[in-house]
């Protein structure tokens, strides 16, 4: 898909989009870096106020496609957010993990390998759900202000 026609079919270009899933990445990293404690007001500001940001963009530029463009962004939040963790996977579990029952006996860089892969996939579909919820509000939104408008 060529990226005139992205925007076209979408209303919003592809770099908006990756700018606003970015606005998600300064929480992972002040988390990982045990700079901001999860539950704190901090943490929950950055957590949702990225989010209320990509509603308000979406809706305040009346976007053809608010539900779809809000998941793309959950998308690439997700990505940000899965390479974001493994860039600090290091600095946020200071000890090795090690997995259990049947997989005790694995070598600890395969449990590594294996939990890695797995936190990478978790990013993806956080950041996704993420995203699918914030468009269902954005959509009933956009329903609420047609509705109104008749």
């Amino acid at each position: 898909m060529s990226i005139k026609k992205w925007n076209n079919d979408l209303g919003i270009s592809l770099n908006t989009l990756l700018g606003l899933s970015l606005l998600g990445v300064p929480r992972v990293i002040l988390h990982d870096l045990s700079f901001i404690k999860e539950g704190s007001l901090t943490n929950n500001l950055f957590v949702f106020v990225p989010i209320i940001i990509w509603i308000s963009y979406i809706i305040w530029r009346n976007v053809k496609r608010p539900f779809l463009s809000l998941v793309v962004i959950g998308l690439f939040y997700g990505i940000f957010l899965a390479i974001t963790h493994q860039i600090f996977w290091d600095t946020a579990f200071n000890t090795s993990i090690q997995l259990g029952g049947n997989l005790s006996s694995l070598s600890p860089l395969i449990s590594s390998m294996i939990i890695r892969v797995f936190a990478f996939f978790s990013s993806l579909t956080t950041g996704i759900l993420v995203g699918v919820i914030s468009g269902a509000v954005a959509s009933m939104i956009y329903f609420l202000k047609r509705v109104r408008k008749k």
